[in-house]
């Protein structure tokens, strides 16, 4: 795989084994559009942070190359890691000092900005993660919900190209939740392009453009949204009184995967058109009080790619 600049992350082979000799990530070619907001979804435990780590410098690679921004990493790190805001395993701050003081000493070791408006960026990246009335407040009194929002922050105290953030609504509640997601919109609507490592399939569903499967190590999908949700074709549902009859009628019209239980048959759509198939169904006395085309869900889908569940809620 060509590393381009018109990814804002890519990879090739990128490999990360352990001392153990667990293969934590396996070869792995990341490919993130400049402008997506793209869901890096898994299990837990499924590679995600070894290689968000990896793509940040914070981990070597045991093979493998990647690219930030189109610059190659981490030979390019004094110049591109200033332009990405990162969120990785939780935020670290002092105990003992405020909100606004622990932003303040990390926007201070920052010297592309200037120091005179520090006190400005700090409260406007504080009042976009919903923390100015806890600003004063000392860290080791923030709940979990209120130490990831300001984790949020200290990414947000300069414009960023590129945003990775792992599980980032960890520890929030609903409303938490749902205002993060909205200032992720709000972020990639102006430009910067967002990595979302999480395993909540609703996190990718509600704000995702592009999604990454990662199973056991492996990158097992990669794709926008809109094509994963297709992949995976629709199946007709006939709710019927006689559902093996039902389900004779389907096969015989030339469908796959011809399935009956109670009350109910179903088939693959395939290329058959829905109407010639009720038609069928009627012609053949087959009583039918209920006729769908239903597509896959989304969980289905993410099911049949790695064989496990996911988190749906979130």
């Amino acid at each position: 795989m060509d590393l381009t600049t018109t990814l804002a992350v890519s990879s090739s082979g990128l490999t990360k084994r352990f001392a153990s000799g667990q293969v934590a990530v396996a070869g792995i070619d990341l490919a993130v559009p400049t402008g997506a907001v793209y869901g890096f979804l898994g299990p837990n435990g499924s590679g995600k942070t070894t290689t968000i780590r990896m793509l940040l410098g914070l981990l070597h690679p045991t093979a493998g190359e990647h690219t930030l921004l189109g610059e190659p990493m981490p030979r390019a790190s004094a110049s591109v890691l200033p332009r990405v805001g990162a969120l990785v395993e939780g935020p670290a701050f002092h105990p003992y000092l405020s909100g606004r003081e622990n932003l303040l000493r990390l926007d201070s070791a920052d010297r592309t900005v200037s120091g005179r408006t520090a006190s400005a960026r700090v409260a406007e990246a504080m009042e976009r993660v919903g923390l100015s009335h806890a600003a004063g407040k000392r860290y080791r009194h923030y709940s979990l919900g209120m130490r990831q929002r300001l984790g949020l922050a200290a990414t947000l105290l300069r414009p960023r190209e590129l945003l990775v953030l792992d599980e980032p609504t960890n520890g929030l509640d609903p409303q938490g939740t749902r205002e993060v997601r909205a200032l992720l919109l709000e972020v990639a609507a102006a430009g910067a392009t967002v990595v979302l490592s999480t395993h909540l399939l609703s996190e990718v569903d509600q704000v995702c453009s592009h999604v990454g499967v990662m199973h056991r190590g492996n990158l097992v999908a990669q794709d926008t949204l809109a094509s994963l949700r297709t992949r995976r074709a629709p199946r007709v549902v006939v709710t019927t009184s006689e559902p093996a009859a039902a389900a004779a009628v389907l096969t015989a019209a030339g469908l796959a995967d011809a399935q009956s239980d109670e009350g109910r048959a179903s088939a693959l759509l395939g290329e058959h058109a829905p109407e010639p198939l009720v038609a069928a169904l009627v012609g053949a006395n087959v009583p039918v009080s209920g006729f769908a085309v239903v597509a896959a869900t989304l969980e289905e889908t993410f099911v049949e790619l790695t064989g496990e569940g996911f988190d749906v809620a979130g």
